[in-house]
């Protein structure tokens, strides 16, 4: 007859010793914390400058592109460089965009001219400003 003393079962329950994953992990961090470079004060980028012994090339602008240009002194009026009137007759410019835009989807235009001329050309030509993105 055989007896056991003490309460247990007789196996020996595993337990896992933490002390040594956490100086592991310790020098880990530390490790980790020396490699990483410090935020940099600033960024260089080095930009190529431009050749100055040599003049720029004039671009021509893509077909598709128009441009209205309005002469401050003379009030001319041109699209893509051809003569359309003058600010206070744009019949013939409402004509033109009118026949572009029936033909593509896309109604931008770019403006070039002064500020006080773009608005008076768009106050006096109510149609053309509906029809154009400007």
């Amino acid at each position: 007859m055989g007896m056991s003393s003490g309460g247990g079962s007789g196996e020996a329950k595993p337990t896992i010793n933490v002390t040594p994953l956490i100086d592991v992990l310790l020098v880990l961090l530390i490790i980790f914390m020396v490699i990483t470079p410090l935020k940099p004060s600033r960024f260089e980028a080095k930009v190529p400058a431009e050749p100055k012994d040599q003049p720029q090339a004039n671009v021509k602008p893509n077909p598709l592109t128009l441009v209205v240009a309005i002469n401050k002194d003379t009030k001319a009026v041109t699209l893509n460089n051809e003569p359309f009137g003058n600010v206070t007759d744009t019949e013939k410019l409402t004509d033109k965009l009118k026949e572009i835009f029936k033909q593509r989807e896309d109604n931008g235009v770019l403006r070039e001219g002064s500020n006080e001329v773009e608005k008076t050309l768009s106050l006096r030509v109510p149609k053309a400003s509906d029809m154009v993105t400007w």
